[in-house]
């Protein structure tokens, strides 16, 4: 089924997005430093990829569940919406591990 993969990425982004403004983690706190992370984890993962692919490390795969729309050699349409939604999870996650701790140690004093 085309589409399966990107659909499951859109959807999970956006389910970690409502984590997020639920609990003021990182867009509604730092929206400029939420995208300026996100767009430099994406670049960097990018930059991962090309060369993976270079050196022929990386090559797509292949599957029915992907939309079939290549943006270069062996980089389907998915790949940077993946790495932006991991870099964007990471940070949610990572922000609410701060705040965790940080209402633990409150807590604890």
């Amino acid at each position: 089924m085309p589409g399966l993969y990107l659909a499951a990425l859109v959807l999970s982004f956006a389910g970690v997005a409502a984590i997020d403004f639920r609990w003021r983690l990182a867009v509604r706190r730092a929206p400029g430093a939420t995208i300026a992370a996100v767009a430099i984890g994406t670049a960097f993962f990018l930059l991962w990829d090309a060369a993976g692919i270079i050196t022929g490390v990386f090559v797509k795969g292949g599957s029915t569940l992907l939309v079939g729309v290549d943006l270069a050699p062996h980089l389907p349409l998915e790949e940077p919406v993946f790495l932006a939604f991991l870099s964007y999870l990471a940070l949610v996650v990572w922000s609410a591990a701060v705040r965790t701790r940080a209402r633990r140690a409150e807590r604890a004093s």
